[in-house]
C-alpha cells in the first residue's frame, strides 16, 4: 500500500513539473509573440507618421539648408517665417474661408439628412421603405460618369456657385446605412414605450434618436467633414471664379507653381527695410511643405474633438447585433 502511495506522489511530483515547464514555455511564447507583434506595429506607426513630420521639421528649418535635403530627422536653423510669407501669397485667406464654409454647412446637413433617413427606413410603417431604401443604395453602385454628372450640375445652374460644394453631397447613402444599422441594433422597446406614450415619429427622432446616437453621428461627421475638406474635382469641373477656389485646389496651383510663388515671395521681402537671408529665403521646397501643412492641419483637429466616439460608432454601425 505504502509503495502505491510513493508512486502516485511521485507521479503528481513528475505531472506538477511538467505543467510548470508547459505553463513557462507557453508564456515564453506568448511573451514572444507580443514583442514582435508591438514591434511590427509600431514600425507600422513610424511611417504612417514620418512623412508627416518630416513635412513639419522642414518648413521650420533653414530653407537653404531643406532644399538641399539634409533635413532628415530634427529640424536644423529653427525658424518660422515660412508660414509669415505663404499667408501673404494673394487668395490664400478666401480659399481658407470657403474651404470652412462648405466644411461646416456640408457636414452639418449630411449629419442632419444622414440621420433622418437613416432613422426612417429603420421604420417598417414607412411607405415604400424597402423601394426608397434600395433606390438611394443603388447609388452607391452605378453612376453616370463624370461628363453627364457636369451636364446636370451645369443645367441646375450649379457652376460657380457655392451651393455645387453642399447639395450633392447632402444624401450620402454610405452615411445612411451606417445610422440605419446603428438605429436597428437598438431596442425596439424603446421606440415601443415612446409610442405608447403618444410621441409622433418627430419626437421620436429629436428626443429619442438623436440623444442615444451620438457616436454613430460623430463617426459621420468626420468622415462628412473629411471628405467636405479634403475634396478637389469639384472645383476643378465647376469653379472658374477664384473667388470661389477651395483650399485644396489652391494647394494644388500652388504645389505646381512653387517656383514662381517663390520668387514673388522673396520680392516682396526684398522691398522690406531687411534683406531675407538665405535661411528665410523662400525656395519650391519651402513654399511646397508650408502650403501642404496648412491645409491639412486645420481637419487634424477634428479627430480629437469625435476621437471618443469614433471607435464605438464604428464598431455598433457596422455590425448589427
Amino acid at each position: 500500500m505504502s509503495d502505491n502511495m510513493a508512486e502516485l506522489v511521485r507521479q503528481a511530483a513528475h505531472q506538477t513539473r511538467s505543467d510548470k515547464k508547459t505553463r513557462f514555455q507557453a508564456s515564453a511564447t506568448d511573451k514572444f509573440i507580443s514583442v514582435v507583434i508591438y514591434t511590427l506595429f509600431s514600425l507600422f506607426a513610424l511611417l504612417c507618421v514620418y512623412p508627416f513630420y518630416s513635412i513639419i521639421i522642414n518648413t521650420i528649418s533653414a530653407n537653404d539648408i531643406s532644399a538641399k535635403g539634409e533635413v532628415v530627422f530634427f529640424p536644423k536653423h529653427i525658424h518660422f517665417q515660412n508660414y509669415v510669407d505663404v499667408f501673404k501669397i494673394p487668395g490664400l485667406g478666401t480659399a481658407a474661408l470657403v474651404s470652412l464654409g462648405r466644411t461646416v454647412i456640408g457636414t452639418t446637413l449630411t449629419v442632419g439628412a444622414s440621420a433622418f433617413l437613416g432613422f426612417m427606413f429603420s421604420q417598417e410603417d414607412m411607405w415604400g421603405r424597402k423601394f426608397w431604401y434600395r433606390f438611394t443604395v443603388i447609388t452607391m453602385f452605378f453612376n453616370a460618369g463624370i461628363i453627364p454628372w457636369y451636364l446636370t450640375m451645369r443645367s441646375l445652374h450649379l457652376t460657380n456657385n457655392f451651393l455645387a460644394y453642399i447639395l450633392p453631397t447632402i444624401v450620402a447613402p454610405f452615411f445612411i446605412i451606417l445610422v440605419k444599422t446603428f438605429v436597428e441594433s437598438l431596442p425596439k422597446e424603446l421606440q415601443q414605450a415612446a409610442s405608447i406614450d403618444g410621441a409622433g415619429i418627430m419626437t421620436l427622432f429629436f428626443k429619442i434618436m438623436l440623444p442615444i446616437s451620438k457616436p454613430i453621428l460623430a463617426t459621420v461627421a468626420i468622415f462628412a467633414a473629411v471628405d467636405q475638406w479634403n475634396s478637389f474635382q469639384d472645383t476643378l469641373l465647376l469653379v472658374t471664379d477664384n473667388k470661389l477656389y477651395s483650399l485644396q485646389f489652391i494647394l494644388y496651383n500652388y504645389i505646381n507653381q512653387a517656383s514662381s510663388l517663390s520668387t514673388m515671395v522673396n520680392l516682396q521681402n526684398a522691398g522690406s527695410t531687411t534683406m531675407a537671408s538665405l535661411a528665410t529665403k523662400q525656395t519650391t521646397t519651402s513654399i511646397r511643405m508650408t502650403v501642404t501643412i496648412i491645409v491639412v492641419a486645420p481637419i487634424l483637429l477634428i479627430y480629437p474633438i469625435f476621437q471618443r466616439f469614433f471607435v464605438k460608432g464604428i464598431m455598433i454601425g457596422a455590425v448589427k447585433g
